[in-house]
């Protein structure tokens, strides 16, 4: 399919090239005229193409308002050149339509997300921006990498949308003077590219949409949610909060990871490595594969050692999953072995 429309566009300069050749639109034609007509017609169709490729990008709305409001800008200046004075007719006519008609497009443009397209019937509807499969991709879930695990099983399906603003702020972190920020930024990039290369039931789209008003990423992010009407898939605690605020839809990694782990009632009986002391008087930590907290009373002196602890209670906060549990003083003790949770 690129081949083809690669095709179509040299043939598309090729023939407005000849065509500024044979027909020499300019005045006193000659040899020298018309290898110049043939040059503007070849940087004129380099032009539309540009044009072109930059706005099959944009949204549906985008495109029906811009042109709604190239009409009424052409419709105005008609009607207000009815009333100029004919020496001055020619002139003012092209300037008043080429001014409102850009004036339309532009306005147009940017209040066409107010269009409410499902008043046609379904008859326009745009493929991948439906609220339920465009999913944009913040930075700091970029960056993490369970994103391209979770892509990778099936699990995220329908459009991945990566803003460019995502991008720029990926490529100044990883060329940050701080190696830690410099390597957190190469990862994200390593992480897209093992995006794109996985071949699974989702699409990468990158975004050229901009907001040139909004400074900060996180609201740039909220209004391109807004306006495809996507879903944002970050770890990020605030983002997600002020998005939701702002009525945008969230899908939060970490609350996904939270979710997953296992579920553990009272009662059960679990071995886990106590590895430091607790706040309370004889109390001990441990931490599961997933690091949940375990805090397990009466075994402040088994610090070191592998127990069998019994479940007494679990807590569910925003920041994970606490147990808590105890440890018997008739309970089964064994040799201290290297896990996650020692290391």
């Amino acid at each position: 399919m690129q081949a083809d429309v690669t095709l179509i566009r040299i043939v598309f300069v090729a023939a407005l090239g000849g065509a500024g050749y044979f027909l020499k639109p300019f005045p006193k034609p000659s040899a020298g005229n018309a290898v110049i007509s043939a040059m503007v017609g070849v940087i004129l169709a380099i032009s539309i193409i540009f044009f072109e490729t930059r706005i099959r990008k944009a949204t549906l709305k985008t495109l029906i308002g811009g042109a709604v409001g190239s009409i009424l800008g052409i419709a105005g200046a008609t009607l207000i050149c009815w009333i100029i004075a004919a020496e001055f007719k020619s002139f003012l006519t092209l300037t008043l339509t080429l001014f409102m008609g850009y004036v339309g497009l532009i306005v147009g443009a940017v209040k066409g997300d107010y269009l409410d397209l499902t008043a046609l019937g379904g008859i326009f509807v745009e493929k991948g921006a439906s609220k339920a499969h465009s999913l944009i991709l913040d930075t700091s879930v970029i960056i993490d990498g369970r994103v391209a695990d979770i892509a990778e099983t099936g699990f995220l399906a329908g459009t991945l949308v990566i803003p460019q603003f995502v991008l720029r702020e990926l490529q100044q972190i990883a060329d940050s003077a701080d190696s830690i920020k410099r390597n957190r930024g190469r990862r994200g990039l390593d992480i897209l590219q093992r995006i794109q290369k996985k071949k699974g039931s989702y699409e990468i789209i990158i975004s050229e949409a901009d907001f040139p008003d909004v400074r900060e990423v996180d609201h740039k992010l909220i209004e391109l949610a807004k306006q495809i009407e996507g879903k944002i898939v970050t770890n990020d605690f605030n983002l997600n909060k002020v998005a939701q605020l702002r009525g945008v839809s969230v899908l939060n990694i970490n609350e996904l990871a939270n979710a997953l782990k296992p579920v553990v009632l009272p009662g059960e009986v679990m071995r886990v490595f106590v590895l430091k002391e607790g706040k309370e008087y004889n109390q001990g930590v441990a931490y599961l594969d997933d690091g949940t907290m375990v805090v397990v009373d009466n075994a402040r002196r088994m610090i070191g050692k592998n127990v069998d602890v019994s479940v007494t209670s679990v807590l569910q906060t925003t920041a994970g999953k606490m147990i808590f549990g105890r440890f018997s003083e008739d309970g089964r003790v064994a040799t201290p072995r290297h896990t996650s949770a020692s290391q």
